[in-house]
């Protein structure tokens, strides 16, 4: 390898480690924002349970069933670099053929279309963890847009030992807890409980897709900094190699170049009329 291009590509591969460091440094820096968040949103929401559990117990109980297609919210990819990611998310799906699937995640969908996969919509995932509850409204309005009243599942990946766990939960219809704990005495309220509990319903809805959104937010960032450590990995070891590489190339042109010297002088001596005197003496 000549000279100027090994030193082209050592600098390129040195210009590429810096811009790795920097991905995993942002996606290290969103993951530990988000996981602080979760924390908040599994607080609110228990609370948010807590008292929809509490009225529920005033009021009648509803079998009546939603009356359209379930409804099926999927979280992948947004970005690359995270592996197989929203392939292991789509691999947990199933049978789709009787639910309408709502895909979040713009390389994630990309792929869903190449599995044959047709989402009545699709949206991006933001880049801040920050947007994720606004995100949510906007998502659950997208979805109950025909109905409000349909069954509503959220599938989304959670890290956990270095490796994405996919989870399927329901949104909704919420289910009452039958357990045989007794149920504390109804709350004094101002509305009317049918109403509040309607009102509970949307903002637990509402707090679960949050969450899930977070934990798809800190999965996405937790796997791009996995495979960003191995790039890094595999960097730092090729110029490694490349550096011993240029290493060995200046010994060998120094080396030669002495002996070039070396040779030079030697001929010089030679040609030189007095060294040629003194070996014609000798003779």
């Amino acid at each position: 390898m000549a000279e100027a291009n090994l030193g082209s590509r050592i600098e390129g591969i040195r210009q590429l480690g810096s811009v790795v460091r920097a991905m995993t440094g942002i996606a290290g820096a969103r993951a530990r924002m988000a996981l602080g968040q979760i924390a908040a949103v599994d607080s609110f929401a228990e609370t948010l349970r807590a008292a929809w559990q509490q009225v529920t117990a005033t009021l009648p109980e509803d079998d009546d069933a939603p009356a359209m297609r379930p409804a099926l919210i999927v979280f992948c990819a947004e970005q690359g670099f995270v592996g197989a990611f929203s392939e292991r998310v789509l691999d947990t799906l199933g049978d789709i053929a009787e639910v309408d699937v709502f895909l979040i995640g713009s390389r994630g969908a990309t792929i869903a279309l190449q599995r044959g996969i047709t989402p009545i919509g699709s949206t991006a995932l933001p880049s801040r963890s920050a947007s994720l509850p606004k995100f949510a409204d906007q998502v659950l309005g997208r979805v109950y847009a025909a109905n409000p009243l349909r069954a509503v599942d959220v599938v989304y990946p959670n890290w956990h030992d270095n490796q994405v766990v996919v989870i399927r939960r329901v949104l909704s219809p919420i289910k009452a807890d039958k357990g045989s704990a007794p149920h504390p005495p109804p709350p004094l309220t101002n509305l009317a409980p049918a109403k509040l509990l309607v009102s509970l319903g949307r903002d637990l809805v509402h707090a679960d897709l949050t969450r899930a959104a977070l934990h798809a937010f800190v999965a996405e960032n937790e796997a791009r900094m996995l495979a960003m450590s191995n790039a890094s990995r595999q960097i730092d070891e090729e110029l490694a190699a490349l550096e011993a590489i240029a290493r060995r190339d200046r010994q060998e042109a120094i080396t030669a170049e002495i002996i070039e010297i070396s040779s030079g002088a030697r001929s010089s001596k030679e040609q030189d009329p007095a060294h040629l005197a003194a070996r014609t003496r000798g003779r």
